[in-house]
């Protein structure tokens, strides 16, 4: 467990928790079937929610990250949480579409306050040497959340109905995630002055350490080209993501496979990201940051040239495995690699910055779905992603520790 122990261990364990609430927005493609069916709309009108939410979501990311730095990110944590609750508890009063698009937007609010931003610079603040591990374990709580808690909203929809569902989990939310933060996460005061007193087994890590004056700061980092690479190949990350995840199932039945079985293959994807975010961790404790994202990029876009061969059943396991585990890991290498490139003092709001591209990923769904419908098929799109996917494979070779060229964070 490395540094993971004590007060550094509550907080982990508080964060995954904050993590599991996540799993919030996992639970309205469970529940559309129901709620298409009451409110009589279409399955466009129902999944273009998804739109103002992510929109929010990345015009948030920014933001949440500048005043994780300036207020603390337990502040962020709390208020999301609250408001979490809240908008949950309105669902039940929902009686038109332009009002769950609202309620939807401020959702995307509520799940950035406690998305990766807030609860990587909280880990980044208490633990070193076992930061990949740390994430790992951290950035779980999100597919823990989903497993828990989509059957459990499901069950108690049958018995009653989404409005009831919905409702008790804004009661959760005031319940468990909100004691559940004030009593185990906490900021780690001493984390912001100077440099920490350095600890001798860091020598064999030289790479990795905790906050110091030398780390640059967002606007320095925009000024780097390690910056632009990380951009672009987030933005790449979301425009397939997204899209595999819209489309997983469709493709799958496109290709002869039973829709029990395509369903199957869609959750032993997401299932995978419990593991291979634990698993990554672990390795990342033991590689350089640089190698950590290179392995993850590297089975992503493996996955991407997979969907340009002529699938048989042995393939798409291969694909649905490498698919699994690069999306989820995603979420532990990039705060690993933020840092490694910038420090881990602004962490927080570079992140944020970087977290924009996700409206630019939200196209990825919308471009499949174009592509297949002109021509038949996603081959045009799947080929799309491959080359855009080696593409930021081949980028992230070039990034580098800027702060060796900064004589102080900007």
């Amino acid at each position: 467990m490395g540094d993971i122990w004590g007060r550094a261990l509550l907080v982990v364990l508080g964060c995954l928790l904050v993590q599991m609430g996540l799993a919030y927005g996992y639970v309205f493609p469970a529940l559309a079937g129901d709620i298409i069916a009451e409110m009589g709309w279409t399955r466009a009108e129902f999944s273009f929610a998804r739109l103002p939410q992510l929109a929010a979501m990345a015009a948030a990311s920014p933001f949440v990250g500048l005043l994780s730095v300036r207020y603390g990110a337990r502040r962020i944590i709390l208020f999301a949480i609250a408001l979490l609750g809240t908008v949950f508890l309105l669902f039940p009063k929902v009686d038109g579409l332009y009002q769950y698009y609202a309620l939807m937007m401020i959702t995307g609010l509520a799940l950035t306050g406690v998305g990766d931003i807030t609860v990587a610079h909280l880990v980044s603040q208490w633990v070193s040497r076992s930061r990949g591990l740390a994430l790992g374990l951290v950035y779980a709580g999100s597919n823990i959340g989903g497993v828990l808690l989509v059957p459990a909203v499901v069950a108690l929809a049958e018995e009653t109905d989404w409005r009831q569902s919905l409702f008790a989990m804004g009661v959760g939310a005031f319940v468990v995630l909100l004691p559940a933060s004030l009593w185990l996460v906490r900021e780690k005061d001493d984390s912001r002055t100077g440099t920490p007193e350095a600890d001798p087994t860091e020598t064999q890590r030289p790479h990795r350490r905790l906050e110091s004056d030398s780390d640059l700061g967002l606007r320095t980092a925009l000024r780097t080209r390690s910056f632009w690479i990380l951009f672009f190949s987030l933005f790449t990350f979301f425009f397939y993501f997204l899209a595999l995840l819209e489309h997983m199932v469709l493709y799958f039945t496109d290709q002869g496979v039973e829709r029990s079985q395509a369903v199957r293959l869609y959750a032993t994807a997401i299932g995978l990201g419990v593991w291979s975010k634990i698993l990554l961790g672990l390795v990342a404790d033991r590689i350089h940051e640089k190698h950590s994202v290179l392995v993850d990029y590297g089975v992503l876009a493996l996955s991407s040239l997979l969907l340009l061969v002529s699938p048989d059943s042995r393939l798409l396991y291969v694909f649905v495995g490498s698919f699994g585990f690069a999306y989820a890991a995603r979420d532990v290498v990039y705060p690993l690699i933020v840092s490694y490139c910038f420090g881990a003092r602004y962490m927080a709001p570079i992140y944020g910055a970087l977290m924009l591209t996700l409206v630019l990923g939200a196209s990825g769904p919308l471009f499949a779905a174009a592509v297949h419908d002109h021509f038949g098929s996603y081959a045009i799109a799947f080929r799309t992603f491959a080359l855009l996917n080696c593409t930021a494979l081949l980028g992230l070779f070039l990034l580098r520790d800027e702060r060796s060229l900064f004589a102080s964070p900007g």
